[in-house]
């Protein structure tokens, strides 16, 4: 089963993630091989990191509450929250296997909050380029039965752009952050 997490920092935290930031890669170390996607999101500086992104292959929604809530920096109040959902790789690839590669271009998370009937389970074709989709997939409930929203990794010149690969009325919101590829250096 495929999940996607996303820890939001808490605000004035920053001190803190760093120094635990050799922690989160260990921990993140041992997950390696169920890795499908990770990195930090950024503020507009690209500078300042406001949260963290991990896609994982495991084995059941309890599996993924333990990675999630055990993580080294959710223990000690780096993050002010944590999204925490079921999710399906329609892309069938890791980051790794991005034909893009880590560093060029911008790259973004877009997360669509869903409303109403399912929108968006496959790439969109239409609205983006498929070679600038680094991860796609819809966010679902735990078990797999109920869309809630989309999530997508992509490479885009802009947010505004970023933005269109979801269709805008198919959600009650939906979020744009500056995203790295994630990773021990």
């Amino acid at each position: 089963m495929e999940f996607l997490c996303y820890h939001r920092d808490r605000p004035g935290s920053l001190a803190l993630r760093l120094e635990l930031l050799e922690a989160h890669w260990s921990y993140m170390d041992g997950y390696a091989a169920q890795m499908i996607a990770r990195g930090p999101t950024m503020a507009d500086d690209g500078d300042t990191p406001t949260g963290s992104v991990h896609i994982l292959d495991l084995p059941d929604p309890g599996a993924a509450r333990a990675f999630a809530f055990d993580e080294p920096g959710y223990q000690a109040g780096v993050y002010r929250d944590v999204l925490l959902r079921r999710w399906r790789n329609t892309l069938g690839r890791t980051m790794w296997e991005f034909p893009g590669g880590p560093e060029e271009g911008d790259r973004y998370l877009v997360l669509g909050l869903g409303v109403g009937a399912a929108v968006d389970l496959e790439p969109p074709s239409a609205r983006v380029e498929l070679d600038e989709l680094i991860a796609y997939g819809p966010l679902l409930s735990d078990d797999g039965g109920t869309w809630v929203g989309t999530a997508a990794l992509l490479r885009a010149p802009d947010p505004e752009t970023a933005r269109a690969v979801l269709t805008p009325d198919g959600y009650a919101d939906i979020e744009v952050h500056h995203w790295q590829f994630g990773g021990r250096s």
